[in-house]
């Protein structure tokens, strides 16, 4: 079979990647319509994610749209989409139906449960499927929204499930949707950009038990990956990985 053209139409999606169910690809359509209706797409790099067989897709989170610019580009992609979501969105009347038949994993944030999600994510790639995750867990509350270090999870999931993590940068959702605006949203195509890069290599990390360290250190690289991906994008030169922890008071309120 040969390889289709990585710079995907925008209306259609790569040939041989996953089948999708038929009501899926409905619901699907109608996400596909609302990204068309709210972006102009710059995509590029779709060479990176691979047609078939497991693969955690990472990408840099700072809106509360971006989830449906990346779900978008991957499903053109060739790939099903998988993402964690809260618990409380799929207990939503009707959405709540759509997201489970759509294979999303619904998951209770500080409990045990959430460790539990990382056994669904686990088969999900034994099964070859691909996954979808924010390392942050959030939306950044990097002030000039550049990545901040991420969560140990997907450090984890990475060494124990071999799979490549494939990052996924994107850059413009605020000009549809911005929390700290008002009104947050603002109709127009607006200019989005979204670009996957090569696997991070965390072959030093593989083929041993990995120690909280390692989790720590296997986490930034996945950070700095999506920080460099993203100044590229910006042509920005990328400031140091913000942590949290570290963050002034009057930031954090700001944040909110």
């Amino acid at each position: 079979m040969t390889e289709p053209s990585p710079e995907a139409q925008y209306t259609f999606r790569r040939r041989g990647g996953d089948r999708i169910p038929a009501d899926v690809q409905v619901y699907a359509n109608i996400v596909k319509g609302a990204t068309l209706g709210l972006s102009r797409r710059n995509w590029s790099g779709m060479e990176h994610v691979p047609l078939q067989g497991p693969a955690i897709l990472v990408w840099n989170h700072y809106s509360d749209i971006d989830p449906l610019m990346v779900v978008h580009y991957v499903y053109n992609a060739g790939r099903h989409p998988r993402f964690l979501l809260k618990e409380s969105i799929v207990k939503v009347p009707v959405v709540g139906a759509i997201l489970k038949r759509s294979g999303q994993i619904p998951v209770k944030r500080g409990s045990a449960e959430a460790a539990d999600s990382l056994r669904v994510l686990r088969q999900q790639l034994a099964e070859g499927h691909v996954v979808i995750m924010a390392p942050e867990g959030t939306v950044t509350k990097e002030p000039d929204r550049w990545p901040m270090r991420g969560k140990t999870g997907v450090a984890r999931l990475a060494l124990e499930s071999g799979a490549p993590v494939i990052p996924i940068v994107q850059w413009g959702a605020l000009g549809i949707h911005d929390r700290k605006r008002d009104p947050k949203f603002k109709l127009g195509r607006k200019p989005v950009t979204v670009r996957a890069f090569p696997p991070v290599d965390l072959s030093q990390w593989l083929g041993r038990e990995p120690t909280r360290d390692d989790l720590v250190q296997v986490s930034d690289a996945i950070m700095e990956a999506l920080r460099a991906g993203l100044a590229e994008v910006r042509g920005q030169e990328a400031p140091p990985l913000f942590d949290p922890r570290q963050q002034r008071p009057e930031e954090s309120e700001s944040s909110e």
